[in-house]
């Protein structure tokens, strides 16, 4: 845990070695999950890759280098959503308030954009990020879908409706 709240930014295409650390330290804390470089194209310049889209992609360094923690939001407008992604905290930022801060930026993005509502899919092994979306106000929905990658992820769902929310 951190004393001070770390500062946020956007992120850089320069980011890229240090978000790929991050995920695959992540990623390392389950039984076979496995983080392969060429399943994160986006990773190669992830300013870039979220600019395309719409998106934002918010990090905060780490004290001494790498990056503490990301998250990531792109419109879908088929939908009228905000997908959020690469929702990631290293160990010692966990419980810090660093990821309510991150969502707070996507939230303020998804408010911004007019967006009603805002999805993810996550891991079905992260259940630590289970329960932190679900104390955001997250709903998990019916069904899972499978991702046919190196570490055979099966993914559950959950959305957040904005309409009506303070």
């Amino acid at each position: 845990m951190t004393a001070q709240p770390l500062p946020l930014r956007p992120a850089r295409d320069d980011d890229s070695a240090p978000l790929a650390a991050l995920i695959a330290a992540s990623f390392a804390e389950y039984p076979n999950c496995y983080f392969e470089w060429a399943e994160f194209p986006e990773l190669r310049r992830p300013a870039s890759h979220f600019a395309a889209k719409g998106g934002r992609l918010w990090v905060a360094d780490a004290p001494g280098g790498g990056i503490a923690a990301s998250l990531g939001a792109t419109p879908v407008p088929a939908q009228n959503a905000v997908e959020i992604t690469k929702v990631y905290a290293a160990p010692a930022f966990r419980g810090s308030g660093l990821a309510q801060a991150l969502f707070d930026e996507a939230l303020r993005f998804a408010r911004e954009g007019g967006f009603d509502e805002m999805m993810l899919w996550s891991d079905s092994r992260f259940a630590r990020g289970h329960r932190f979306y679900e104390k955001l106000g997250f709903r998990r929905w019916p069904g899972e879908r499978y991702l046919a990658d190196v570490s055979e992820t099966w993914e559950f769902h959950f959305r957040l409706d904005l309409r009506g929310a303070p």
